[in-house]
């Protein structure tokens, strides 16, 4: 097949304008085109009275080779091969399945690649199945009742089934189409194989992480729910087992770490355990609401609102005086701002959109970067330690009961507490407090934003709204340490596999993936399927 690129079709016309324009890059006759499919697709807003969807199609036809030579297009290639394998397993004996612990996006697919290749893996989460977890997290929003092991952070699915379901990466190889596929398979939508910004949305990733686990059971791995590592069982500085619920024992040669990154009682027990964990930056800040017509108007002008666009998008960044750079991360178009807790007495914003993105509000993170020099401490928990420090700040600062501390953008720029809300209406559950932001984050993050937010204005008109709200406090952007390992991804502790984002490997559902996915790969080039 070839694959040609740079196809523009506009948003009115339909899939005759791309077969068209198939057609006239490769200069062949109808007749010779067999078959295509679309390998890419983005939107070209630059001109906001002229928007166009842009292709990458793969393309099957006659004479493909003879075709290829004559064409002079350079940017025309030789479609690559894009279909993943399993590498070839080791001949190691283990005497006890694989255990991977925490079921996110990482533990995921290192457990249903172990699965497809015979190792039976066991599969520990710590909170419940998506379907009850769902239950306890909606119930925490209505009702302020929080489950320390089963909320935004923990469960089934890890902290992305609870977010917009992004599935935006850097990495462009096998492993990564590997991960959509598994998705799709799961029923995820098939649009996000070629999308250039795919998302899964909320509502529907519940169904495909539950469909991902029953994958993982029918090809003869376990799963168990409720079932925290409360210990490593060693001997001699290697894996011999570990300890489930303070109080089981389960014998294992190999345990994959896939943590989330708010296990901080995992990182407590892994550092007591002199398991080499070293402080890593992260970021942190608020959640910034604006009228979703505003985002749409700016990006895509006279088209807004049309039905093939579906709910514009933002990302920005600006680097500050103070030397900080501060940006937006985890855009969620219409969607809703969430309380994501995980411990008592404190206070997580995060964001969620579903599926048809079709909510009042686009909301954003606005954070600031942080590192290990402002953690005021060279321990290698004391980023875990900075995070707890501006929750509980949040958590006082909203009166308590997980209501959230906000701020209207007029009032953070003239540093004043707010008192009222404008026409744009918070989406965070139980309930905000009107206050100061300042009382509940760094000066240096407060004094980074309010540039930031004036400088983003001007890239995004309407930035800066009067009425758009910010919520307080944005601390889980990213795991706080990074578990060290080898070439081979093994820790310092022979047979301990960290993984992930909670790990300091991932940054992202499909970073997770893919990062799950070569932890078993190498546990796989070195054991033999568990017999």
């Amino acid at each position: 097949m070839l694959r040609v690129p740079e196809i523009k079709v506009s948003l009115d016309k339909g899939e005759e304008t791309l077969r068209s324009g198939i057609l006239k890059k490769l200069r062949i006759p109808e007749a010779d085109l067999i078959d295509y499919h679309i390998y890419k697709q983005s939107i070209d807003a630059r001109k906001t009275d002229e928007v166009y969807f842009v292709y990458t199609v793969d393309v099957k036809i006659k004479s493909e080779q003879n075709t290829f030579k004559r064409i002079k297009d350079r940017k025309i290639t030789l479609t690559p091969n894009m279909k993943y394998e399993h590498v070839k397993s080791g001949d190691k004996p283990l005497q006890s399945p694989p255990i991977v612990v925490g079921m996110g996006p990482s533990g995921l697919l290192t457990g249903l690649i172990l699965a497809e290749m015979g190792y039976r893996p066991i599969l520990l989460e710590r909170g419940k199945s998506v379907e009850d977890r769902t239950k306890d997290v909606e119930k925490f929003w209505q009702e302020a009742q929080l489950y320390v092991d089963s909320n935004v952070q923990f469960g089934e699915g890890g902290a992305g089934t609870f977010s917009d379901g992004k599935l935006t990466t850097q990495i462009k190889d096998k492993t990564c189409r590997k991960v959509l596929e598994v998705l799709i398979e799961a029923g995820a939508p098939k649009e996000i194989m070629y999308e250039n910004k795919p998302h899964v949305g909320t509502d529907i990733l519940k169904g495909v992480v539950m469909n991902i686990r029953n994958r993982i059971v029918a090809l003869g791995g376990d799963v168990r729910f409720e079932s925290k590592m409360t210990d490593l069982v060693l001997e001699k500085g290697k894996i011999v087992g570990i300890e489930v619920n303070h109080k089981e024992i389960i014998n294992t040669e190999v345990v994959v770490a896939a943590l989330g990154h708010s296990a901080r009682d995992t990182f407590e027990m892994f550092h007591e355990r002199k398991v080499n964990i070293q402080q890593k930056p992260f970021s942190i800040g608020v959640r910034i609401e604006h009228p979703q017509q505003l985002i749409n108007e700016n990006q895509y002008g006279s088209f807004a609102n049309h039905p093939k666009l579906g709910a514009a998008d933002y990302k920005l960044n600006h680097h500050c005086e103070n030397g900080r750079s501060a940006y937006t991360f985890c855009m969620c178009p219409g969607g809703f701002v969430v309380a994501a807790a995980s411990e008592e007495g404190a206070v997580v914003t995060n964001g969620m959109s579903k599926y048809a993105r079709n909510q009042e509000n686009a909301n954003s993170a606005l954070l600031v970067g942080v590192s290990p020099e402002d953690y005021g401490s060279d321990h290698p928990l004391a980023g875990v330690a900075f995070q707890r420090k501006w929750e509980q700040k949040a958590f006082e600062l909203g009166g308590g009961n997980y209501k959230a501390p906000a701020q209207l953008v007029k009032d953070f720029l003239a540093d004043r507490p707010s008192r009222e809300f404008g026409t744009v209406k918070p989406s965070y559950t139980p309930g905000i407090t009107l206050t100061n932001l300042r009382e509940c984050l760094p000066d240096y993050v407060i004094e980074a934003m309010r540039e930031a937010i004036v400088a983003l204005d001007k890239k995004l008109k309407g930035f800066k709204m009067d009425d758009a709200i910010m919520t307080g406090v944005e601390t889980r952007s990213s795991s706080p340490i990074r578990i060290q390992r080898d070439e081979n991804c093994e820790s310092n502790i022979s047979g301990l596999y960290p993984a992930g984002e909670g790990a300091g490997y991932a940054g992202g559902i499909v970073s997770a993936a893919v990062d799950g996915i070569r932890v078993a790969e190498v546990i796989a080039k070195k054991y033999a399927p568990f017999r």
